[in-house]
């Protein structure tokens, strides 16, 4: 029987080498693929519950959009570079089980927000928590599973997307259509709680690079003993964002203390902060972005999966909203409708995305990034024949067929689109790893998630809504739909800059 060579943390906090079972990787595997389950219940369970908190609130959807979008992205994007730079120098486990703790405590928070204003200050809490919880886990499969195995072993990682989506579309939903939305929230918060010491106390830390060929840790040292130099395009980065910063802040000052008319005060001084926050992390993180940055690689794939996320994001997150519009389904009938189109779509297309890549990049990593750009190519067309269900069953039979068989055609339609929308996750993110050395993924991950997320969840969500806002007056209760429509365009965006990282990947692959 061959053993795996992990890596405890002994009293003085030093690693030293122990022999584990070759089935404990899968068990670890195991445990991430929960974190991360919890981890989206959390971010997702605002969109099955739009309709009570936009009636509880008084909201438009462009306010819900901020509130599902901005107010969560942009703590977690940010934060997600200063979290990943302690990961890939401290004990990765402890701070993922500090993440779960505070995200689910402030999920379970948000069922007490008594207004829009705290509700989005819990929202930025569970943001806070979440920036801790993805990048370490990268970085720790990177660990426990070999090259060859990576983009399988992400793929399985990111089946905790569907499995969130899916729990808290059903849970959620179920329990605000029984007991509340309040309820909804509290219940699935102190869920993270509980599961926390689960983490903590079964899960070791890996020998970083423990997986990787031995010319990784050589290009490791020599990277250790680079000049200080190295870190000038980080560095340079860094001093934009905080220059950016500081004159949004100034702007907001002015508007406020002289009553000058330059802006929404508000806006530039959340804009101001959150350039800020990125100008600092991009500096904790400078020689890893020094790194990054320089690589074509690494733009087209973080913005390739950052426009089909305003998509993914923004989709998931209005679907519920939208079955309740245009196809007269209740909340409870919607939780059951969505959870299981994201939960089969979901895992399929997962798996399979992350299976062909790694059959596929035998033959050149280019492959890497191509087999999503296809997907997203198919996804589009897909998304928007789903929507259009009764039309597609009238070419059958006459008048559109029932409301039953609507849904039901539906339903097989839209798992196709959801599965090919998330096939991304394992090629994608096991290439990234593969941009740098051992020492630094969590810090490039958290880099990569930085565009992903920030361009993603926040432009995603927010869009939708506002465009549904904007459409209104023209298609009243259908303004949703065609918001949805607008919103395709991004996949063939996204194809575009993945089919362009298929042909530098080559160059810029770190073994």
């Amino acid at each position: 029987m061959t053993t795996d060579t992990l890596t405890v943390h002994d009293k003085a906090g030093q690693d030293k080498a122990r022999p584990e079972r070759p089935g404990y990787r899968y068990y670890v595997l195991a445990v991430l693929i929960l974190i991360y389950m919890l981890n989206f219940l959390d971010r997702q369970i605002i969109g099955i519950l739009a309709a009570p908190l936009k009636a509880e609130f008084g909201m438009s959807d462009s306010q819900f959009g901020l509130l599902g979008g901005i107010a969560f992205a942009s703590v977690y994007s940010t934060l997600a570079i200063p979290l990943a730079w302690l990961a890939d120098r401290f004990s990765r486990v402890w701070i993922m089980t500090g993440a779960l703790a505070v995200w689910s405590g402030f999920t379970a928070l948000c069922g007490m927000a008594g207004s829009f204003g705290q509700l989005f200050l819990c929202r930025m809490g569970v943001g806070i928590g979440e920036a801790g919880g993805v990048a370490p886990a990268y970085s720790l499969i990177a660990d426990y599973f070999p090259p060859h195995q990576r983009a399988r072993a992400m793929a399985a990682f990111a089946f905790g997307i569907p499995l969130g989506m899916a729990a808290g579309t059903l849970v959620g939903g179920l329990l605000a259509a029984t007991y509340g939305w309040r309820t909804a929230f509290i219940v699935v918060g102190l869920l993270g709680v509980l599961v926390a010491p689960l983490l903590r106390l079964t899960v070791r830390d890996p020998k970083r690079g423990g997986t990787d060929a031995i010319k990784t840790l050589a290009q490791v040292a020599a990277l250790a003993a680079a000049p200080v130099g190295t870190d000038r395009a980080g560095k340079i980065a860094a001093q934009i964002m905080l220059g950016l910063g500081a004159g949004l802040l100034i702007l907001a000052a002015l508007n406020w203390l002289m009553g000058m008319s330059l802006g929404n005060p508000l806006v530039l001084a959340f804009g101001g902060l959150l350039a800020v926050v990125i100008g600092v992390s991009l500096m904790i993180a400078r020689r890893t972005a020094s790194l990054v940055i320089r690589k074509p690689s690494f733009w087209l794939l973080a913005l390739g999966a950052a426009s089909s996320s305003v998509c993914g994001y923004g989709v998931a997150g209005w679907l519920p909203l939208f079955f309740m519009r245009s196809f007269d389904l209740t909340l409870r009938q919607t939780s059951v409708y969505y959870s299981g189109i994201a939960l089969i779509g979901g895992i399929l297309g997962i798996w399979l995305g992350g299976m062909i890549a790694d059959k596929l990049s035998k033959k050149g990593k280019g492959a890497y990034p191509l087999t999503p750009a296809v997907a997203f190519l198919i996804s589009a067309p897909c998304f928007i024949l789903a929507m259009n269900s009764p039309w597609l069953i009238g070419l059958v039979l006459p008048g559109g067929g029932s409301h039953a068989q609507q849904l039901t055609l539906a339903f097989f339609i839209f798992l196709l689109p959801t599965g090919l929308n998330l096939a991304w996750l394992g090629p994608i993110t096991a290439a990234v790893q593969h941009l740098v050395p051992a020492a630094m993924r969590s810090t490039a991950s958290a880099l990569f998630l930085l565009l992903n997320n920030l361009l993603g969840i926040a432009v995603g969500f927010y869009y939708f809504g506002w465009m549904s806002d904007l459409l209104a007056p023209r298609f009243g209760e259908e303004s949703l739909r065609w918001a949805i429509y607008t919103g395709m365009g991004f996949y063939v965006l996204a194809a575009i800059l993945l089919i362009g990282a298929s042909r530098t990947l080559k160059k810029d692959w770190v073994d």
